[in-house]
């Protein structure tokens, strides 16, 4: 009896076994489970209760060299941004800091309103930096420039001193000047889990419909024809794998009842420019491509239209590169590059032979 009671034992315990691995694995045969390294790697949020935040530290001095090297060409010597982005710095008061909600959000007629004003968590700064900026180049800041350049942000807005040093030691206390720190409402079922005070009632009461559904929704808006082809033939754009070409944007688009003209041919691939992609190489290098497209214009001009302009100037080029400059092609200052020397020549030769790419 004992043997047959060990035999059933014995059975159940490998289908459990089974059963485990079966969930553990869904796709038998497919893929792997991430190592810790791998997950190690992505899982770099940090949460408003400084969850995930890494030790480091940096100075408000060390922040605002990196912030005239690698933030202040898009968001301005002072957090102003120029004339592309958005604010960061500005609209807050001492006594915002101390009452920890912003007076000027309230108001209609305030201008705009600024990063600083609007966010309520010192951590959203400090991931948001670490993530994604510099915006051409993300993921590229050591963690003593993510603390530096955040302190340097809020001492511009007056949260912390000249001589503060940020760190995950003292985080807390800078949270605790938010200028808008009990304008967030955690009284949702946006955060996960009870930690923030978030609710499990979800936002919505969606139902699935099964019967007398409302019918299927026709779009009543659409593309027209001066804007189809804005941003160059999308088809062109299109990598050759797969199914999907894109549209023919050079062509207006088919009306019921026309007859579908033929797509357009892709263009052949042109021969490898080796100057050209040393020069671009260096250009994202440098995140010059921050301010300014090959062909269009972003924050400065394209280097196709500095090079239509300036042909062949290569030492006039190399000294508006090393010492900036504004007033030839817009108000919006370049800041004196600190490139090396070599670096800063190829890239005005290239310019001035063109800018191919």
């Amino acid at each position: 009896m004992s043997r047959f009671r060990n035999a059933v034992l014995t059975v159940a315990l490998l289908a459990a076994a089974g059963v485990v691995a079966a969930q553990s694995n869904p796709f038998p045969g497919i893929g792997r489970a991430a190592t810790p390294s791998e997950v190690a790697k992505w899982d770099i949020d940090v949460r408003p209760d400084f969850k995930g935040l890494p030790a480091g530290s940096g100075s408000v001095a060390k922040g605002q060299d990196v912030w005239e090297a690698k933030c202040a060409h898009c968001h301005g010597v002072f957090g102003e941004s120029n004339e592309v982005f958005s604010p960061l710095i500005g609209g807050t008061t001492a006594e915002d800091i101390k009452n920890g909600r912003v007076a000027n959000l309230k108001r209609t007629d305030y201008p705009g309103r600024t990063t600083i004003m609007k966010v309520p968590t010192v951590s959203t700064l400090w991931d948001y930096i670490n993530r994604a900026m510099p915006w051409t180049n993300p993921k590229t800041l050591n963690t003593e420039e993510v603390y530096a350049v955040t302190a340097f942000m809020l001492n511009m807005a007056n949260i912390v001193p000249d001589n503060y040093v940020l760190s995950d030691k003292n985080i807390a206390e800078v949270q605790a000047r938010m200028p808008n720190r009990n304008g967030m409402n955690t009284a949702h079922a946006m955060w996960p889990g009870n930690e923030l005070g978030g609710v499990k009632k979800p936002d919505t009461a969606n139902k699935i419909c099964m019967k007398d559904c409302t019918p299927e929704t026709k779009v009543a808006s659409f593309l027209p024809d001066f804007a189809r082809n804005a941003h160059g033939n999308l088809q062109e754009q299109n990598r050759i794998v797969g199914p999907q070409r894109g549209a023919d944007t050079t062509r207006p688009e088919p009306k019921a009842g026309m007859p579908v003209a033929a797509a357009a041919p892709v263009a052949a691939a042109k021969p490898a420019n080796n100057e050209s992609k040393a020069a671009i190489a260096l250009l994202n290098k440098h995140s010059c491509t921050a301010c300014h497209g090959v062909d269009k214009k972003i924050v400065g001009p394209g280097f196709n239209e500095i090079a239509k302009k300036q042909a062949g100037k290569t030492d006039y080029i190399l000294s508006k590169v090393k010492g900036g400059g504004v007033g030839v092609y817009g108000q919006i200052p370049m800041p004196a590059q600190s490139l090396p020397e070599a670096d800063a020549k190829q890239i005005a030769e290239w310019i001035s032979k063109g800018a191919s790419k």
